[in-house]
């Protein structure tokens, strides 16, 4: 399994491994089946996809195939001809297939390059057939995510136009919001927004979408504002209570604000986030500087 996993990463389009891995299904399912189980294998996840293809099971082949893919984008896996096979694109899913696009983008590996680009090339195809055979609204918007991961910003608004042709949804409004903000235009990214929120009034982290657009254009009165209508809806939500600490730090000055950000802030998921709610609150007027060194050191923890 080793052998054919290296084999098939040096040439995802070479038919010859796939032979040899479906002769092993035939031949010896039970011994496959065992190497399989290694759920903490790449050799083994790129072996289950095949499978799973080789069982008529094509939801299963791109999900595991789109983890794969999510390990390591620089490996054009989807070049496997089983992946661009009508027998795989007539029958998938489009939740399959957009959960499996998902996927693609775990771990945050840079996708916009035109190498990487090149690599998806595939997933593109399948996601133009897919979409036409089964336009479901959530998988499209899903989609379009990964188009917009690999700078696709064009294709991802076509995508989410054809989701919109067949029912407007809360996700495709906030993928097309994501996608303006890409292309650093702060107004439509609002607009955007605020469509999704028409479409669902009680989301409360749209409002925290909402005002830290507001927060990047400097508008921290907006941006305060959007947060307490948001805490109308989920009063105690960290993420949207240190946000609404640091917004208004930063507006006000008050230390309370800043104490209550420094008491949230070391749990909040995201310390990327966490550091832009301190950096905004640091810049607050007159505030005590010992508080700030506070808030300072959490960055650096």
């Amino acid at each position: 399994m080793r052998y054919l996993a290296g084999a098939i990463g040096s040439a995802p389009e070479d038919v010859e491994p796939y032979t040899v891995l479906a002769e092993l299904w035939r031949d010896k399912p039970s011994e496959l089946a065992d190497v399989v189980q290694d759920a903490g294998s790449l050799s083994a996840v790129l072996a289950q996809s095949y499978i799973c293809f080789l069982e008529g099971d094509m939801d299963g082949a791109a999900l595991a195939i789109g983890s794969v893919t999510g390990v390591q984008p620089n490996i054009a896996w989807t070049k496997a001809p089983w992946f661009g096979d009508e027998r795989f694109l007539g029958v998938v899913s489009a939740g399959a297939l957009a959960e499996a696009a998902m996927r693609t983008m775990d771990h945050g590996h840079d996708l916009d390059t035109e190498r990487m680009r090149e690599q998806f090339r595939p997933w593109f195809d399948a996601i133009v057939a897919v979409s036409a055979r089964q336009p479901i609204p959530e998988a499209l918007a899903k989609m379009a995510i990964l188009l917009r991961a690999c700078g696709l910003t064009d294709a991802s608004f076509a995508l989410c136009d054809q989701a919109d042709s067949v029912e407007r949804i809360m996700l495709t409004e906030v993928v097309r919001a994501g996608t303006w903000r890409k292309l650093g235009n702060p107004e439509q990214t609002v607009t955007a927004f605020e469509r999704a929120l028409a479409l669902d009034p009680a989301n409360w982290s749209l409002y925290l979408d909402l005002a830290d657009v507001r927060a990047e254009q400097g508008d921290f009165t907006a941006a305060v504002r959007l947060i307490d209508l948001g805490m109308k809806h989920e009063p105690t939500e960290p993420t949207l209570r240190a946000a609404g600490a640091a917004y208004r730090a930063r507006l006000t000055g008050l230390p309370a604000e800043l104490s209550e950000l420094i008491e949230l802030a070391p749990n909040l998921p995201d310390h990327s986030y966490r550091d832009l709610l301190i950096d905004h609150a640091c810049a607050g007027p007159a505030l005590p500087a010992e508080l700030v060194d506070a808030a300072r050191r959490i960055q650096h923890s």
